[in-house]
């Protein structure tokens, strides 16, 4: 289709859920933290896709509550940092996306929970 995504196609791929790292990348994803919300930024929904490939090389398509978000240059390091020490892992690489944008129906039950919602 002239390179364009197909009408109805998810605009980010799945994350790689069957691979073994995968349990141990989100757990360590947990760890990490927006400064300005009391929830991690997996429940918060800021982490769009985990990709892990045959070799265990880690991608992460994140995002974050607002483009102004006082962090924004940081954070991706935090989820590096988090996630370069598992056993197994050979590099991470975090890229910062902003489509689609992130919404409060993205929160995870807990985060909800957390947050008050529920």
């Amino acid at each position: 289709m002239d390179g364009q995504t197909e009408p109805g196609a998810p605009l980010i791929a799945p994350s790689d859920v069957d691979h073994p790292l995968h349990d141990a990348v989100v757990d360590a994803l947990r760890t990490v933290h927006d400064p300005e919300i009391p929830v991690n930024i997996y429940d918060l929904g800021l982490i769009y896709r985990v990709g892990i490939d045959g070799e265990n090389n880690v991608e992460v398509l994140m995002t974050l509550t607002a483009p102004g978000c006082p962090v924004a240059g940081e954070m991706p390091g935090w989820v590096a940092d988090a996630i370069e020490p598992l056993a197994g892992v050979k590099t991470v690489n975090v890229e910062l996306v902003w489509e689609p944008p992130w919404g409060m129906d993205r929160l995870s039950d807990e985060a909800r929970l957390e947050l008050g919602f529920m």
